[in-house]
């Protein structure tokens, strides 16, 4: 009942922004509370664990201060000099019901502050709410268009399913994003030091964004997404897969983000946790990678699960649109992919090596 990403203001001495990620941990559950103030001010990072699998909790947390603009923990000894005459508090009782749709708490620090909220879980998994364009139905009036569109305004993402935006790690069960860190990119990076040639080094953040970025390509369920320059690689991504219970009425996703708007009038974070809610582009090395350049790529990180209802509450908010979708369908399979062939976007240009010649050949005799 409490696993998932649970997201809403609180009411307290300021009032704000509580984002709270937690893990069924088996006979427990686990994971990590997030409360942001007014912009400037520093956040509160509170780590979560129950004592059984009841919706019904009370426990006592203990409590980390998080810089006001910088994605990391300030240490204690630091803070008497950065915020000179603030008392933070280090612990905090607190009190936790959840329903289906609705997680409430309350709490009292050591410092006698006391605060309450609701939260909303995450509604993710539930269909898209985007509309279409109505103008581009069909692979032809999409080529006509794309081909129209200023280079570097946009990104692109092809999905076999009109499925909402959602990152591959936010897809499992999973929505600790602090546990995937410390344990997850640590085993890996263990693991696969024997396989790769560069010796990451995941403090620096450029280097620990290229690692990233790598996993995502081949696999790995990261809070990245994978995007494109160019909107016919997309659309490859898109039509690559003929689901075994595919109908003729079936529709598959192109999206168009608005990359020029959106750094512009946002600032992008390079981090996926310590961070207030955010969705930000993501250019990392390509090291290693040797699909990053053929595939014109590009990554965005975030720590959301629900990406889709976040962008539509900053377009409501700027009255600005960021986001288009494109649901073409996936009955044009065939022609589209002969054309993309002809212009030489095929699975052995796009994943260099034996899997993506195997891949093109297989598409060639047998699909």
């Amino acid at each position: 009942m409490l696993a998932g990403q649970w997201l809403g203001r609180y009411q307290g001495v300021n009032g704000g922004l509580i984002l709270v990620d937690i893990d069924d941990a088996g006979d427990r559950f686990r994971g990590h509370a997030f409360i942001f103030g007014h912009q400037g001010e520093p956040g509160t990072l509170a780590r979560i664990e129950t004592a059984d699998r009841s919706s019904t909790q009370t426990l006592t947390a203990r409590l980390e201060v998080l810089h006001p603009t910088g994605p990391f923990v300030i240490a204690r000894i630091d803070l008497p000099s950065m915020f000179p005459g603030l008392a933070f508090a280090e612990t905090a009782d607190i009190r936790i019901q959840a329903t289906k749709r609705l997680l409430s708490v309350s709490w009292t620090t050591s410092t006698g502050a006391q605060g309450t909220a609701k939260l909303s879980r995450s509604e993710a998994s539930k269909p898209s709410r985007i509309k279409p364009e109505r103008s581009v139905r069909n692979w032809d009036q999409f080529k006509q268009f794309a081909v129209k569109l200023e280079p570097g305004h946009f990104i692109f993402r092809g999905q076999s399913n009109p499925y909402r935006l959602r990152t591959a790690f936010h897809r499992t069960r999973r929505k600790d994003l602090i546990r995937f860190i410390i344990d997850d990119i640590t085993a890996l990076h263990r693991t696969l030091t024997s396989r790769l040639k560069h010796l990451f080094n995941l403090r620096d953040a450029s280097e620990n964004a290229a690692f990233w970025n790598l996993i995502q390509h081949h696999g790995y369920p990261t809070p990245l997404l994978d995007w494109t320059n160019s909107p016919f690689v997309a659309a490859y991504f898109a039509f690559r897969h003929q689901p075994a219970t595919a109908t003729g009425a079936d529709k598959v996703r192109i999206f168009m983000f608005d990359k020029r708007a959106w750094t512009s009038d946002f600032n992008q974070l390079q981090s996926a946790t310590f961070a207030r809610p955010h969705f930000s582009i993501l250019e990392a090395l390509a090291i290693e990678n040797e699909r990053a350049l053929p595939q014109q790529s590009l990554s965005s990180v975030t720590n959301l699960d629900d990406v889709e209802t976040y962008l539509q509450a900053k377009e409501v908010e700027n009255g600005k649109r960021y986001l288009k979708v494109f649901d073409l369908p996936r009955s044009n399979r065939y022609d589209v992919l002969k054309e993309l062939r002809l212009m030489g976007i095929t699975a052995g240009s796009m994943f260099p090596g034996l899997d993506g010649a195997c891949e093109d050949q297989r598409l060639r005799f047998f699909d």
